[in-house]
């Protein structure tokens, strides 16, 4: 496991130390918990890519020539 310092505004991390503290916790267990969810949301995302890829290339979807420009989409 890797240690990481960072820079908090001190009200910031009054209010997170209180929170903490509230529910029994610790102020590097919340910032654990933020990061672990972040890195879930994020491969989640991905394999949810990857699987929507697969689908198309499965179905034989194929992406062509761009033919047409940004003005063309957005004639005034």
């Amino acid at each position: 496991m890797k240690n990481v310092t960072l820079a908090v505004d001190d009200e910031v991390l009054a209010d997170v130390r209180r929170y903490a503290a509230a529910h029994n916790t610790s102020v590097n267990a919340l910032v654990r918990q933020a990061l672990e969810s972040i890195a879930e949301r994020a491969r989640r995302q991905q394999t949810e890519w990857d699987a929507l890829f697969e689908e198309a290339d499965q179905a034989g979807a194929r992406i062509g020539e761009k033919t047409w420009s940004r003005d063309d989409l957005h004639e005034r």
